[in-house]
């Protein structure tokens, strides 16, 4: 049979597909496929893509993954291309849709990984676009701990509307204008046709932009290819390096958890907070340390971005989209910036095969003053990202504080309890709140929910009717990475699970105080108690079969990533030593 020197197919998965007399069915399957002796007894090479038509974030990772093989063939290795899901959330914003969301980042995760270990693939490479399609991949290639290179779709181009770059924020916020009377349905029905120039995914640092940057940060993708926006064909050299560094990967042995470490998972935490990323962020790296068995929870993350400053002025909470940072030299200038003080590990191997620091020694771009600002002079001296802690959230909560002043990190005001966001968004909708009181959104948890939705319509209507900063929300849902204003989620324990949350009334005085991370309600431990005994459990849910059913019951709590399975704590089979 042929051989290829590089690799020792007797130690790899796919010996149980393509080597032996006993496999020769299994290799018929191939052969009708137009493999030829050589492709089939090279290694396999899964090629997984969140392709699909609902959205231009995932429009253009199909011609992208052609780009992926040819490298993958280059560097000695045959690519097995396959697709996955993927819930885009700007379709499925603001309504019962949501709920698949969070739900569909375990479903890719799943999906990779019975595909790969179905039909013994040695090593992946991953394309994604949408917010949870990110995570999903990465955490596939963790769970399986094959050889791994992510690559991530790249970005839309900013909308230009009244000589101004535009995003799809800007029409979520539109809806609250007409709401208010300060736009017209004209211009709106206007910016909904411009907004949105191109393929890619949402252009400013909203969760899918901030989780391509974690993919650099953590290890998983080439330095810079999450940079390019999607229409660039520069993507195409990224795409096709991405393949044959998987095949040098697969010769030296480095697989995923190789790259994800304690050390990795810090590295992307920082570059979360220095740009201002989603909070999102906070729920994806405990759920990619859980494949690892690696303990990282919310507290960690919060622990990290603490005393991480915030220098790259990225909307929602600065001025510039993805594309402004590309052009200024993308993530690993963040990241030189940010081990120029210190605040990186540099010894954590990267999917080039290399460390991190030997990778950025190369890189010779420097702030621009105006995008990325340089760290000895930072935006705001913490992370635009903050975590919170207090008799309303015991298990933590999650706020993002870019763009805010020290002034309007600090907020307390009455309660006005609503019992999902339909009930929240409505009483926006008809101005049925106050200014200075803090919206409460409850039973919308991973569990609870279920699905744990985002609030963006919610939130994006306040900022649209100009009270972004006279009200407060907290949630144990979640937030686009769009969001903007003093918006808290993530409150954990869920109510579902009765935290705190639950036992909130009309009118308790709550205290939101970002520069000291607290979260709390003025109610004596005497009082909770009480509320609590009285409590009559969680709100039932019409939702009691199917996926999101089986979501809610296997769900764990946000502050661990709201994750579905014991991870490699409970791990006995190795699939790459099988």
């Amino acid at each position: 049979m042929p051989t290829n020197a590089r690799f020792d197919k007797s130690k790899l998965p796919s010996r149980h597909v393509t080597e032996g007399p006993a496999r020769a069915p299994h290799r018929s399957y191939l052969y009708a496929m137009g493999l030829t002796e050589d492709e089939i007894h090279q290694p396999l090479v899964g090629v997984a893509t969140c392709w699909n038509e609902a959205a231009p974030c995932n429009i253009a990772l199909n011609r992208q993954a052609q780009v992926v093989k040819l490298g993958v063939k280059k560097g000695g290795g045959t690519p097995r291309e396959f697709t996955t899901i993927t819930v885009t959330d700007g379709v499925a914003m603001g309504h019962e849709g949501m709920r698949s969301s969070l739900a569909s980042r375990d479903v890719i995760a799943d999906s990779v990984e019975l595909t790969m270990r179905g039909h013994c693939y040695d090593a992946l490479v991953g394309l994604a676009g949408c917010d949870k399609s990110l995570p999903g991949m990465m955490m596939a290639m963790v769970r399986l701990n094959v050889p791994s290179v992510f690559i991530y779709g790249g970005s839309i181009l900013p909308g230009r509307y009244q000589g101004r770059d535009i995003t799809v924020q800007d029409l979520f916020e539109g809806v609250g204008k007409v709401q208010a009377g300060t736009m017209t349905e004209a211009e709106l029905d206007i910016m909904e046709r411009v907004s949105c120039p191109s393929s890619g995914t949402c252009g400013a640092q909203y969760t899918a932009n901030t989780m391509a940057c974690v993919s650099e940060a953590i290890g998983l993708a080439l330095l810079n290819s999450s940079g390019a926006p999607a229409p660039y064909e520069s993507r195409d050299a990224f795409c096709e390096a991405s393949g044959a560094a998987v095949m040098r990967l697969i010769e030296k042995n480095i697989r995923a958890r190789d790259i994800v470490t304690r050390k990795s998972l810090e590295n992307a935490a920082r570059v979360v907070a220095c740009t201002g990323g989603s909070t999102n962020a906070a729920l994806h790296l405990p759920a990619i340390a859980n494949e690892a068995g690696i303990d990282f929870d919310l507290f960690d993350v919060a622990d990290i971005m603490r005393d991480t400053p915030y220098f790259v002025n990225l909307r929602p909470g600065g001025q510039y989209v993805a594309k402004d940072l590309y052009e200024v030299g993308g993530v690993p200038v963040v990241m030189k910036e940010l081990a120029k003080a210190g605040l990186l590990h540099l010894d954590c191997i990267t999917a080039s095969g290399r460390t991190l620091g030997e990778s950025l020694e190369e890189i010779r771009g420097e702030p621009d003053g105006k995008v990325i600002h340089p760290i000895s002079a930072p935006i705001t001296k913490t992370g635009g990202v903050v975590g919170l802690k207090g008799n309303l959230a015991p298990d933590g909560a999650i706020v993002k504080v870019a763009g805010m002043t020290e002034a309007e990190q600090v907020f307390t005001g009455p309660a006005r309890v609503f019992e999902c966001e339909e009930d929240a968004f409505e009483a926006v909708r008809k101005r049925e709140y106050k200014e200075g009181e803090v919206i409460v959104i409850r039973n919308e948890g991973p569990a609870g929910g279920p699905g744990m939705r985002e609030m963006l319509a919610t939130t994006a209507a306040l900022s649209g009717q100009g009270m972004g900063k006279k009200v407060a929300l907290i949630t144990d849902g979640r937030f686009s990475g769009a969001t903007r204003g003093f918006c808290v989620g993530h409150v954990g324990p869920e109510a579902a699970h009765g935290g705190p949350i639950a036992l909130l009334k009309n009118g308790d005085m709550i205290t939101l105080n970002a520069l000291k991370g607290e979260l709390s309600v003025a109610l004596s431990d005497e009082e909770l108690a009480k509320r609590r005994a009285e409590w009559k459990g969680p709100r039932k849910t019409a939702y009691t079969s199917g996926a999101v059913h089986k979501f809610a019951r296997l769900v764990g709590g946000a502050r661990w990533g709201a994750v579905t399975h014991p991870g490699a704590r409970g791990e006995s089979h190795i699939y790459m030593d099988q």
